[in-house]
């Protein structure tokens, strides 16, 4: 947290009645409001509104200088009202009179309720509260609240205040800053468990399949997108792997994505495969997407034992490739292809029986893999394009991680940069 800075003395008073008025041709409060940034080093001309109804007349403002001797814009006001209606984007800082009655409440009520409604009205502007001499203890409460400084209002001059001003312009922006670093740091918290959850640690043990898999967010991505997967030994022996991706990229799909995968491995574990699997999942997505519109695509697959062959079932996913000794690497067959989950109440996803044999690779990924583009055209890689490119890859001798990171590398080149997809890709080798 900032240091606070200490204060020199109290800052000192004097008579109103110079400021200028406020400009006739000021936006309306509906005006959208930036964030404001001051930078003393340039040319920016520091503004100050002071809100405060005087009675004994209109509030004199010395003349206020910033750190490079340039006059501070003064604008006032007499009440909450007018004071909406002047914070504009120019106005650095606000000087508030804590005297002030806020809007529906009675003298009873909190004494620094005017505080709190400016400091909701104007959350990303300095404030320097304002109270009367010797009430210390009232201004450094409103300090607690949200104010950078509070001064005694028989004891302003121009010097002070001027310094007073530019301090607490520096000490929000710092409190920004700050602010914005802790929040970075919690997405990206956010970003290692979304990812613990997408990207899992399988469940081998006992196996004598080699698995690898890589994972690539598209560009622009504050949070990982819908990309998930999962592979788990069974203890019959059985292996079951999957891969999915949830529709769109922000962090409820994110989310979804963790929610479903989580299902997918107990459900797996408890014995499910197949359509009643894909049909549990089906009721999970629509019980826990946020809009009726979002759905997932998802390939399983269950290879048995001995490892020679696999039950496949796909929900509108495209089809695993498979790559044998001696053999061109190929799809699996996909014409059995489900829609995906979310889209048809009661639908069905076909088991399709494959035979693998002794020594294979079989690869799964999202689409993100064959949709990126082929050069400047519009033509897409493809499902052909992947299998081109695969075949190519493996003659060359690349297995496991290389060949992924290798084939996510060369889709991403041929794009010609990041993919606007994110991409997950999955391998299970078996040795003859």
């Amino acid at each position: 947290m900032p240091v606070p800075i200490p204060r020199q003395r109290a800052i000192p008073a004097v008579e109103s009645g110079q400021a200028p008025a406020a400009p006739k041709d000021a936006p309306s409060k509906e005006a959208p409001r930036k964030e404001v940034t001051v930078d003393n080093n340039a040319t920016t001309q520091l503004s100050l509104l002071v809100i405060e109804d005087d009675p004994g007349g209109t509030t004199v403002v010395p003349e206020l200088l910033d750190s490079a001797g340039k006059p501070i814009r003064v604008r006032t006001a007499r009440n909450l009202t007018e004071a909406e209606r002047l914070l504009t984007d120019d106005v650095h800082c606000i000087l508030l009179d804590l005297a002030l009655p806020a809007p529906g409440r009675s003298d009873g009520d909190d004494e620094l309720a005017v505080l709190r409604h400016v400091l909701e009205l104007a959350p990303r502007h300095a404030v320097l509260a304002l109270t009367a001499s010797g009430d210390a203890e009232r201004g450094a409460e409103a300090v607690r609240v949200g104010a950078q400084d509070y001064l005694f209002r028989d004891e302003l001059d121009g010097r002070l205040l001027s310094r007073a001003i530019r301090y607490a312009v520096e000490r929000k922006r710092s409190d920004t800053a700050e602010r914005r670093l802790a929040e970075g740091r919690v997405r990206a918290q956010e970003n290692r468990r979304l990812e613990r959850g997408l990207l899992p640690t399988p469940l081998l043990e006992g196996s004598s399949l080699r698995f690898a898999a890589r994972y690539r967010p598209g560009r622009s991505r504050a949070l990982l997108g819908g990309d998930f997967y999962d592979v788990v030994r069974t203890p019959d022996g059985t292996v079951h792997a999957m891969i999915g991706d949830v529709c769109g990229h922000g962090p409820d799909e994110a989310a979804l994505g963790v929610e479903l995968r989580i299902a997918w491995r107990a459900l797996t574990l408890a014995g499910l495969c197949g359509d009643e699997l894909l049909g549990t999942l089906q009721e999970v997505l629509e019980h826990e997407r946020s809009d009726d519109e979002i759905f997932a695509t998802l390939c399983t697959v269950d290879i048995a034992p001995d490892g020679r062959r696999a039950g496949l079932c796909l929900a509108g996913h495209p089809s695993p490739l498979v790559a044998r000794p001696g053999r061109p690497a190929r799809l699996l067959p996909y014409d059995n292809n489900g829609p995906a989950l979310g889209l048809l109440p009661g639908a069905r996803w076909p088991r399709m029986q494959v035979e693998l044999g002794a020594e294979w690779s079989l690869m799964l990924y999202t689409d993100g893999l064959i949709e990126g583009r082929v050069g400047e055209g519009g033509e897409r890689l493809g499902q052909d394009g992947m299998v081109a490119m695969i075949r190519r890859q493996l003659s060359e001798g690349l297995r496991g991680e290389a060949l992924l990171r290798a084939a996510v590398n060369e889709v991403r080149s041929l794009n010609g940069g990041e993919l606007a997809d994110d991409v997950a890709v999955l391998l299970l080798d078996r040795e003859g």
